[in-house]
């Protein structure tokens, strides 16, 4: 099973939905993955939707702030990845190339968080666990089970990543490019070249059953796949789409590693 009660540092622990359309995106995703969501008061009126699986947290969404979008950015997903001192990793942003766009600060007794951006542009935060260690199920349908990070350039975010968090890359394919980030011994997430004029970024992937499936019933409820499906070595599927409001994310399917 794909419980968590804790991630080592250096995992990608969790994932969070910044939207123009909070009630559209979770009526699409609850469709999409069955989840049931838990209000979690904000402020202001608003509320962090905490997205459930069979009692356990999986992902969330929340509106996108007002500055985000004044500044036009889209909607878009949130990586986390757990460390033990975001204090002192957030220090360590600058000596590895990277810019702290947020400084530390606590989610109520949640945990605290920093936010981030690597050597070449992709945003990404970090989370010391309090009361809330992020996801509490992974690797299973409808939950978080990979990241990628699409890299304007691969090689400087990787010595960023490599030098921060401890991770390591190996080249999986060479056409085109495409590098597995493994920590701890662990596959987790990859890392790819964008297309031209494509700034970098990160996104998600979730666990489904029948990638073909899901991905009907994504278009369906208003989503665009965008591609895919495409076969892996490991005999593994996936498909890249955006929801209805534009957000880039992928499905899964095959063997997990758990």
């Amino acid at each position: 099973m794909g419980e968590r009660t804790s991630h080592p540092a250096g995992t990608i622990s969790w994932a969070d939905l910044a939207t123009s359309d909070q009630e559209g995106a979770k009526t699409f995703y609850s469709g999409l993955f069955g989840w049931e969501y838990d209000e979690q008061p904000v402020g202001e009126g608003a509320t962090y939707s905490m997205a459930k699986l069979g009692g356990h947290t999986a992902a969330a969404i929340s509106p996108q702030r007002d500055d985000e979008r004044a500044q036009g950015v889209p909607p878009h997903w949130n990586v986390y990845v757990t460390v033990d001192d975001v204090d002192g990793a957030a220090r360590a942003v600058g000596e590895h190339g990277g810019q702290v766009l947020a400084e530390p600060f606590d989610v109520f007794d949640a945990g605290r968080m920093t936010v981030i951006a690597d050597p070449a542009g992709a945003v990404v935060s970090l989370w010391q666990a309090g009361t809330s260690i992020g996801a509490e199920i992974v690797n299973e349908p409808g939950a978080l089970t990979w990241a990628d990070c699409a890299s304007t350039d691969p090689q400087s975010a990787q010595g960023f990543y490599s030098g921060l968090l401890g991770w390591r890359f190996d080249s999986m394919s060479e056409e085109p490019p495409y590098w597995v980030i493994s920590s701890g011994g662990r596959s987790q997430g990859g890392m790819v070249r964008t297309p031209e004029g494509v700034p970098s970024n990160w996104f998600p992937y979730f666990a489904v059953a029948d990638v073909e499936a899901t991905a009907k019933a994504a278009e369906e409820g208003g989503g665009r796949p965008f591609m895919g499906p495409i076969d892996l070595p490991n005999g593994g599927r996936f498909v890249l789409l955006q929801d209805p409001q534009g957000a880039p994310l992928g499905l899964s399917q095959g063997e997990f590693d758990d």
